[in-house]
């Protein structure tokens, strides 16, 4: 009996496995193409997408600098970082500060908030976003400082569930130590209860910095092309004429827009793991 449970754990070990190896097979795999693509001729990335650069295909880093000089890449780079450190930022400090509110302020406005707050994640963009553009407009945010409020709206959502989650296992006692020893409710939210958030601040440091920095529709939609972000200036730059595109410039673009927030995930990845350790001792 102990025997064939043992074999089942280790089926079952071996199963997840493998079935984590394919998940990150599907993950890896298209990057991996876009990486070995943007070393070789525009020519032949079409018609042989998954060969690896030869003698006959490989170009260096011609496409990076045909890239760089076309695409108005450091600009719009610039400018990427500007609406996505703030932007981020923003959230992390506002839908903070609304969570904690609404958690130790209960009252019907604070419980038909979470559930307004609640039902914007389910709301498709593509449902607002012609209102938007036009309350933009005629608030005069369409610029890259208007647009960082513009995210704020559509990034509290998510912002605040998750946070509302992490207040509510803080000890009420640490706010009323806090309030003993002549602490306001700004010093007891940035002293105490903030602190206590940063795991699950920096996940949602995370989500919304990924989520911002590779939208396209947004910045399009509000900043028009005057004002390009990073995926809004590759996209446009690489398309010539007659609808033809710029492959190889395109793909190498894409590798310097994806470094950056690689480099950021893994950066704080050991964060992630914290906070959920750090939740799970708490439950």
């Amino acid at each position: 009996m102990t025997h064939n449970l043992y074999r089942q754990k280790q089926a079952t070990k071996q199963i997840a496995f493998f079935a984590m190896v394919v998940l990150t097979a599907i993950f890896l795999v298209p990057i991996f193409l876009v990486l070995v693509n943007s070393f070789k001729s525009r020519l032949y990335i079409s018609s042989a997408p998954f060969s690896l650069p030869n003698e006959e295909t490989f170009v260096g880093f011609q496409n990076y600098i045909a890239g760089l000089s076309t695409a108005g890449f450091f600009a719009a780079f610039l400018r990427s970082l500007f609406i996505t450190v703030f932007s981020t930022v923003i959230i992390i400090v506002c839908t903070s500060m609304t969570s904690w509110f609404m958690v130790r302020v209960k009252n019907k406005l604070t419980g038909a908030l979470y559930y307004l707050f609640a039902f914007s994640m389910i709301v498709p963009f593509q449902m607002v976003m012609y209102t938007m553009t036009f309350v933009v407009n005629r608030m005069n945010f369409d610029n890259i400082f208007g647009v960082v409020f513009v995210y704020l709206g559509f990034g509290a959502g998510l912002s605040v569930f998750m946070f509302t989650g992490f207040v509510k296992a803080i000890p009420l006692e640490l706010e009323e130590a806090a309030e003993i020893d002549g602490c306001n409710p700004l010093q007891t939210f940035f002293l105490v209860v903030f602190p206590v958030l940063k795991p699950t601040a920096i996940t949602v440091a995370i989500l919304n910095s990924m989520w911002i920095w590779n939208d396209y529709l947004l910045p399009y939609l509000v900043l028009g092309t005057d004002n390009k972000t990073v995926p809004v200036a590759i996209q446009i730059a690489m398309q010539g004429a007659y609808g033809a595109t710029d492959y190889g410039g395109f793909m190498a673009m894409l590798v310097l827009a994806i470094i950056p927030i690689v480099i950021f995930y893994i950066s704080a990845q050991k964060y992630i793991i914290k906070g959920v350790i750090s939740g799970a001792v708490k439950g």
